[in-house]
């Protein structure tokens, strides 16, 4: 009788785990496209260039995750949302993840209905001023008009901040970065606020960027990572560790120039089950063995991927700080590959 029991219990682990496979993967599968909900326009974290081919930090991310599901990291189609439009945009299903500088809040974790699956940049909120104002510090911000997105963390801590400091401000509020931006230099702000990355991003893509400064207090811990729609684990746990195997990458030494190489020849057993030469780990979650092969010779590693779009010596000139690995100092830190 126990073990009938027992493998009735194992037979509904199976169906629950093979139900929960269903979802968004087998989607983007049959789709032959990841839809990837990204930024309206952040210079260096995800915007169309030139020729209209979108690039940046973030849309880097949506690229391995392609790689990942479907073997070709240009197999994505970005779908421009706003501050306010993003969450609204994952829920309905209109984008398969969203992977646009969002913060990671108990509110939007619980009450949103969606999944916060890694972070893949610390950040913080800022605020950015023109050097004739004559500011040093925000606190010197009493009376001021301050430039700020709707449908973002950012307003609250805003309003935070301005209280705690006794001072008093009007806020301008825009819909993105690019209005934000437009706003601010034709003077209808007199601060902008956002992510310092944001801040960072925007202030690199001014004529006179030396005319503008970004003050030193960092007044909120800002985690941004990709989301995906609560109850679709399995899609989770793709997005999750695809991230995750850039991390091992960088700190395993796996680039995009030598990954082929680092998978012929690696002894190092994290190395060999990351590359999909022993384990069976992408089929776990419904991939192929080269799943996060594909995703770092697609992209690189993720200390190349923030080198080549927002790192020092980019416009952007982000220091890594927080983003280095663990074994750096920094917070950058994956599970165990196992």
């Amino acid at each position: 009788m126990k073990k009938s029991v027992f493998l009735g219990t194992v037979a509904g682990a199976t169906m629950l785990a093979g139900a929960a496979m269903a979802g968004t993967l087998d989607d983007v599968k049959a789709r032959g496209e990841l839809i990837c909900g990204s930024n309206t326009g952040l210079t260096g974290f995800g915007t169309p260039d030139a020729s209209g081919n979108w690039v940046g930090f973030d849309v880097d991310l949506c690229r391995a995750i392609a790689a990942a599901v479907l073997g070709d990291g240009s197999k994505v189609k970005f779908v421009p949302t706003t501050g306010e439009t993003r969450f609204t945009a994952l829920q309905s299903g209109e984008v398969d993840v969203l992977v646009r500088n969002s913060t990671w809040t108990f509110s939007r974790d619980t009450e949103l209905a969606l999944d916060f699956v890694a972070v893949n940049y610390y950040d913080g909120q800022g605020f950015m001023v023109k050097k004739d104002l004559g500011v040093s510090s925000a606190k010197e911000l009493d009376g001021a008009t301050v430039c700020i997105q709707t449908g973002t963390t950012t307003e609250l801590n805003l309003a935070d901040f301005f209280k705690q400091n006794n001072i008093s401000y009007t806020p301008v509020t825009v819909a993105d970065d690019s209005e934000a931006q437009r706003q601010y230099l034709a003077g209808a702000c007199d601060a902008y606020t956002t992510d310092a990355s944001g801040l960072a991003a925007s202030r690199a893509t001014m004529p006179d960027a030396d005319n503008h400064i970004i003050l030193p207090e960092i007044i909120s811990k800002e985690p941004l990572g990709p989301v995906v729609r609560h109850g679709d684990s399995n899609w989770g746990d793709v997005v999750r560790w695809t991230y995750y195997a850039l991390l091992i990458a960088e700190e395993k030494g796996i680039t995009k120039a030598n990954v082929e190489e680092m998978a012929g020849s690696s002894t190092d057993e994290e190395v060999k089950r990351l590359l999909g030469v022993s384990g069976d780990m992408g089929p776990k979650i419904g991939l192929d063995n080269a799943a996060f092969k594909n995703a770092i010779a697609a992209v690189g590693n993720y200390g190349e991927i923030f080198a080549a779009n927002i790192g020092e010596g980019t416009t952007i000139n982000l220091a890594r700080g927080l983003n280095a690995l663990w074994t750096q100092g920094g917070l950058q830190y994956a599970p165990p590959f196992r």
